[in-house]
């Protein structure tokens, strides 16, 4: 399944979220089973995935930006339910005066398309890893998204673990590879 997007992207955060969301489309559509277990404690493939489409609906319902339901709910396949979420955030980002919408954030006053950016494409960026887990694969993350998990974990303090975030971080050996010791903050064995 390959996803159409419009050719010109509208914003630097639009053509920052589509970065982030091309990986993480390919890894969505290259799940076989979705049932599998995930590095998530109790969730599945197909939790995964329904948590990414859910929270981001959720913020952008909350922001004004889209009903209730869309995309969670009108079809069955997850990869298709991806497929037709991102269509929306895509045309929603695409809009320059929506993406700089004024948006009152958990650490102050902040930009819709910066909150996907910013919290939401890390969210694409962990989940992929999740995903790619689930399905037996390594994950190599680039180092620039080891670096902005990093920094987002250290920005978030002790707010990264606050229930239903992150589980506590934990304990790696000595000389553990980057990506290891940074999914490692986030509760994750890399």
């Amino acid at each position: 399944m390959t996803t159409s997007t419009p050719s010109t992207p509208g914003t630097e955060l639009h053509t920052r979220w589509r970065g982030l969301a091309a990986p993480f489309t390919a890894e969505v559509e290259a799940v076989t089973a979705w049932d599998a277990s995930s590095p998530c404690k109790g969730w599945s493939a197909r939790d995964v995935l329904a948590h990414v489409i859910g929270t981001e609906r959720e913020f952008l319902a909350k922001a004004g930006l889209l009903p209730g339901g869309g995309a969670e709910a009108e079809a069955e396949d997850p990869a298709a339910r991806w497929a037709a979420h991102l269509a929306e955030v895509d045309a929603l980002l695409a809009d320059p005066e929506t993406a700089a919408r004024p948006h009152d954030g958990a650490f102050g006053p902040t930009t819709v398309g910066a909150v996907l950016i910013e919290f939401y494409g890390f969210d694409l960026v962990v989940h992929r890893w999740d995903l790619a887990r689930s399905q037996g694969r390594d994950a190599r993350l680039a180092a620039e998204e080891i670096a902005m998990i990093d920094a987002n974990v250290d920005g978030w303090g002790e707010h990264a673990y606050a229930p239903g975030v992150f589980s506590r971080p934990l304990t790696v050996p000595d000389g553990a590879d980057e990506q290891t010791r940074v999914l490692a903050r986030t509760g994750r064995r890399g």
